[in-house]
């Protein structure tokens, strides 16, 4: 059994990936912990308290940081992409419950401290909460299974910003706390937009998740039309990235994935801000920027149609 710690932002991408987790066989989650990022702390919070409650998910809800360590890129909330309430301006009714009175740092560092080395922590938002419990314990690098983050851009595929033309927007929106948790020797795998943007779900891809996936499949085409009306107004295809789910996928699955082990800096500051860059041993760099920075696993490849086939294939499954 998986035991995972969701953290996340939650928006439509976000709640794509929390059902896929929710319906997947073996996986128990621990916790949702929430942050800033798609929406406001207030709203990521909501949702991820509609979606425990509408689809009867089993895991306590964390509050967790409402705004970054340090500089970011940009102000505000990309209502533009996600809506106003982060899931697609769909209807979220007032929820029965609360989060836990523990705020998501701490409880990141409570459940790992209960199960180390079992605990994987998927986080497809920013990096706030996790950098955050490595404060409250530095030894969280020896105590979590992995981190599979959503995040990033290194170029390949062709793959680089889409809040710039270097950065992502999980790490841009906070920089310094994605290079502490990259440098921290966490086991860490790097899900960027060199993987996510080669998977697309098509509108007919989302459709037959309505027409066969139950009450979860209706939820995610509703939540789904104003992210491919941006995407449409963005590139011109009525479709979309398959950006976290891309992260869960990883976790079931690690073999679709091609991957390569590299020391990862992101930049804090300038015009530059919120760049991921990758970097081989070297011990003739001018630079100490780089000297004694563990490995992260970078995924470079992606078995695209396989991923799809697991996610609708989870969610069917869930309906038998």
């Amino acid at each position: 059994m998986k035991q995972v710690i969701f953290d996340t932002d939650i928006g439509i991408d976000d709640a794509m990936a929390l059902l896929f987790l929710h319906y997947a066989p073996d996986v128990s989650i621990r916790a949702i912990v929430t942050g800033f990022g798609n929406a406001s702390i207030e709203h990521t919070t909501r949702n991820a308290l509609h979606m425990k409650e509408r689809f009867d998910i089993d895991a306590p809800v964390y509050r967790g940081a409402a705004g970054p360590l340090g500089d970011a890129l940009g102000e505000g909330y990309p209502d533009f992409v996600h809506g106003q309430n982060g899931l697609g301006d769909i209807d979220v009714p007032d929820p029965a419950g609360a989060p836990d009175k523990r705020n998501a740092a701490q409880a990141i560092v409570d459940i790992v401290r209960e199960s180390p080395g079992q605990v994987s922590i998927v986080a497809v938002g920013r990096m706030t909460n996790v950098a955050e419990a490595l404060t409250l314990e530095p030894e969280l690098p020896a105590l979590v299974g992995e981190l599979i983050v959503m995040g990033g851009a290194f170029g390949f595929n062709g793959h680089r910003g889409n809040v710039s033309p270097v950065a992502e927007a999980n790490i841009a929106g906070d920089p310094l706390a994605a290079d502490i948790v990259f440098s921290c020797g966490m086991p860490t795998t790097i899900v960027g937009l060199d993987v996510t943007n080669e998977t697309v779900m098509s509108a007919a891809y989302i459709d037959g998740l309505r027409d066969d996936a139950g009450a979860a499949g209706e939820f995610l085409h509703a939540i789904s039309r104003y992210y491919l009306a941006f995407n449409q107004r963005s590139t011109g295809r009525f479709e979309c990235s398959t950006h976290d789910p891309s992260a869960v996928a990883y976790l079931l699955n690690p073999d679709l994935f091609e991957t390569r082990d590299a020391a990862v800096r992101v930049v804090s500051e300038g015009i530059a801000i919120g760049q991921t860059i990758w970097s081989a041993p070297n011990p003739n760099y001018f630079t100490t920027a780089w000297k004694d920075i563990p490995a992260c696993k970078i995924c470079t490849g992606v078995d695209s149609e396989a991923l799809l086939d697991l996610y609708r294939g989870t969610l069917l499954l869930a309906m038998q």
